[in-house]
């Protein structure tokens, strides 16, 4: 009996270790976020403050550029995961059903792309932009932040496309149905798992990148969330209480984001692994 109860009590063990160590930061932050300036550093490290204040809060919403930051990042990172699941979920499918010429060297060409670091490309990408009057612009982020997950979001929803059987086009087609309406009305339903981690996977990284956003965008009026953290720090100092609590409000979008998708996205992580 006591053999039967070691290996399950371990493995809760395991697990609560883990899920300590994932949300612990969470959870620093939040408390960062709420303790006063003047004890941040007297009180050392202390697990919880002995005095509380939403005055950071106040500040990041009443008397900082962070909204605006805020309604960026969001109409960015939406609008980058629609474009790209819906280009990835044509190019995803056209790879998996259809054979022609070249396919070998244009999925040779969409891997290479994904080879170099994104530093090197920063100067060519203004370079394009600049001349497009896009180098100030949420547009050009989107742009940008679409040309560069479309490939991996292709990848995965081709996963998807194949491990859904040829037959069921096949046999709406024979009732009559065009290529075209299956893959609407049949193939993409089943592949609701896979829309959702495409979601997910690229409006996470849109929202948390940097780079571009820092290099392409110029004044807090097209600044993202992430490049409107950097305005919580000054040359001798940092404001970490305000740079918490913007980074608490920040989390907000994208776990309610993830709330809406999660009973597809548990499926769609493991799904398109699995052929058959």
């Amino acid at each position: 009996m006591r053999r039967s109860v070691i290996p399950v009590v371990a493995h809760r063990l395991a697990i609560l270790c883990y899920v300590v160590f994932a949300l612990f930061p969470l959870f620093w932050l939040l408390k960062v976020s709420i303790t006063p300036n003047d004890l941040l550093y007297s009180e050392g490290v202390r697990m919880w403050p002995s005095r509380t204040t939403f005055e950071h809060y106040t500040h990041v919403l009443r008397h900082s550029d962070f909204p605006t930051f805020f309604k960026n990042s969001v109409i960015v990172s939406g609008s980058t995961a629609v474009v790209v699941t819906v280009c990835a979920s044509l190019s995803g499918y056209a790879l998996s059903r259809f054979s022609f010429r070249a396919k070998y060297w244009i999925v040779a060409l969409m891997l290479l792309t994904q080879m170099f670091p994104l530093v090197m490309l920063v100067a060519p990408i203004f370079k394009m932009l600049s001349p497009l009057g896009l180098t100030n612009s949420l547009t050009g982020l989107v742009i940008v932040y679409s040309a560069f997950n479309v490939p991996f979001a292709t990848f995965l929803m081709q996963s998807f496309f194949d491990g859904i059987p040829k037959d069921l086009e096949e046999a709406a087609m024979i009732d009559g149905a065009t290529k075209f309406t299956a893959f609407r009305q049949i193939i993409l339903p089943l592949t609701l798992p896979g829309i959702a981690a495409t979601l997910g996977f690229v409006f996470t990284a849109a929202w948390s990148e940097l780079l571009f956003a820092l290099m392409l965008i110029n004044g807090n009026d097209a600044a993202t969330f992430p490049v409107g953290l950097l305005t919580f720090v000054s040359k001798f100092s940092v404001d970490f209480g305000q740079m918490m609590a913007a980074g608490v409000l920040a989390l907000i979008p994208a776990g309610l984001f993830f709330l809406l998708i999660q009973r597809h996205l548990v499926r769609g992580l493991t799904a398109g692994a699995v052929k058959g």
